[in-house]
């Protein structure tokens, strides 16, 4: 069960777990029992969450968006949206950045109360918005600024 949950998680943030292999036979070590890497999943630090669905001009404007924001942002997992539910479980962290109400109303209804009461939460409107207009893009480079600063504050720089 823990492990399946762990895969879930990783693929949610977009992650690729690897396996140490012995350099001799190229078979898969066996990770030691007490190793915290055995033990529990790394926690995500930033969740975007984006609507499903999305043109390749959208999302390839948006990655340099995320890019340029810093690699806490760049790195951050991505939980995509269809049909007002999301498409994979949505991992409690310290910051979420959600593109359109939907995708809001989304995570409000996966989220627990005082998960969404400690996270950041950064809204902006919809990628087709921040596209055609320029205030869309200004309000999302806000956005990631408050981001990166919660980000830095919630580790202490």
């Amino acid at each position: 069960m823990h492990a399946e949950r762990r895969h879930r998680v990783l693929q949610a943030m977009g992650i690729s777990p690897w396996v140490r292999r012995h350099p001799s036979t190229g078979v898969p070590a066996e990770a030691p029992v007490g190793s915290p890497a055995a033990v529990e999943a790394p926690a995500a630090r930033c969740i975007v969450v984006l609507p499903a669905q999305l043109p390749p001009r959208t999302l390839d404007l948006l990655g340099r968006a995320f890019h340029a924001a810093g690699a806490g942002i760049a790195r951050a997992g991505r939980i995509l949206v269809a049909d007002g539910k999301p498409q994979s479980p949505v991992p409690h962290a310290p910051a979420y950045l959600i593109f359109g109400q939907a995708q809001a109303h989304a995570l409000g209804r996966e989220l627990p109360a005082p998960v969404m009461d400690r996270a950041h939460i950064a809204l902006v409107e919809s990628p087709e918005t921040i596209i055609t207009g320029a205030e869309g893009k200004r309000r999302l480079w806000a956005a990631l600024r408050q981001l990166r600063r919660a980000l830095a504050a919630e580790r202490g720089d």
